[in-house]
């Protein structure tokens, strides 16, 4: 994370307590010349279709309640501006946030996204895509979700590995873990390495003369297992700090991470959209509703 310098703090209008500006300003204490713009998108609908008002006086309303919030941010990053941090702010109206964000991504340079995480209802994620569902699919930089979990010395960083055979897998599984290291020497902590192996889907098969399922399950795993070992002995990574567990990963890496009570799990996303989304998912999508620690979310070179 010392490579980040230009860092785009995503402000939650609703909320009181800002976790991802606290955390925005730890990354920023951890290295030289970094500079965060704090980012707020506001909207109501109410004052668009108010038909007492002219549109000067809509305007001018808009303008009153975009003043209101950017004086209740300034009082916000008064304490870090104390400190000596380098930090801007930016409160926009836009009837779409995960729009307003994108466009200022693009248009600044920003090299990473550190927004608070939100539980999101069944319901919620049924009917929209949440604001932190649209940044992971949506957002080529790294994007961090924020928990209230702190960041402690000689804590745990969970990597999650996938050896699956997507094209692009093996380059985002090192991508991984150099990002990762670059954290651990930062904040001195250990970095663990998981694999969750989901169980393959068998029932066609077992018409099959002489097919077992014991046995073909096991064999999925030691060869997951083999190729954790190889990735571990590549990066000097101790095998106590390796993981490889049958499961989903929707399941498996929040029991990991709270297990090792990990500060921050590492985690690549393909971004998939549309259809593709809707009917395969999107892992981080999955995991960040469960986790009580940060998420980090990498997409691969080709998408940033």
């Amino acid at each position: 994370m010392i490579k980040y310098r230009n860092i785009l703090v995503v402000i939650d209008p609703n909320m009181e307590a800002q976790p991802a500006l606290y955390r925005a300003a730890e990354v920023a204490r951890l290295q030289d010349s970094a500079t965060i713009k704090v980012f707020m998108s506001i909207y109501d609908f109410s004052y668009e279709i108010t038909s007492i008002l002219s549109v000067e006086e809509r305007d001018e309303m808009r303008e009153g309640v975009v003043a209101q919030r950017r004086a209740w941010l300034e009082g916000l990053i008064q304490p870090y501006l104390d400190e000596g941090l380098d930090m801007t702010l930016k409160v926009v109206w836009h009837s779409r946030p995960s729009e307003s964000i994108l466009n200022e991504v693009n248009q600044h340079g920003h090299d990473l996204v550190i927004k608070s995480a939100h539980q999101h209802s069944l319901l919620e994620s049924f009917i929209f895509t949440p604001l932190d569902w649209q940044l992971i699919r949506k957002c080529h930089l790294p994007v961090l979700l924020v928990k209230e979990h702190d960041w402690p010395a000689d804590g745990n960083i969970v990597v999650a590995l996938n050896f699956s055979s997507e094209p692009e897998q093996d380059s985002l599984n090192q991508k991984l873990f150099k990002e990762a290291n670059h954290v651990a020497k930062l904040v001195k902590a250990n970095v663990h390495l998981v694999n969750a192996v989901p169980a393959p889907t068998v029932n066609i098969a077992l018409e099959v003369p002489g097919f077992t399922p014991e046995i073909y399950n096991e064999a999925i795993l030691l060869h997951h297992q083999s190729m954790m070992n190889e990735f571990a002995q590549e990066h000097h990574v101790p095998s106590a700090q390796t993981h490889v567990i049958e499961g989903l990963p929707e399941d498996v890496l929040p029991e990991i991470a709270e297990q090792l009570d990990a500060e921050l799990i590492l985690l690549g996303s393909l971004g998939r959209t549309g259809w593709s989304a809707a009917l395969i998912g999107n892992t981080a999508e999955q995991v960040v509703d469960s986790l009580h620690c940060d998420l980090l979310v990498l997409k691969p070179d080709s998408q940033t």
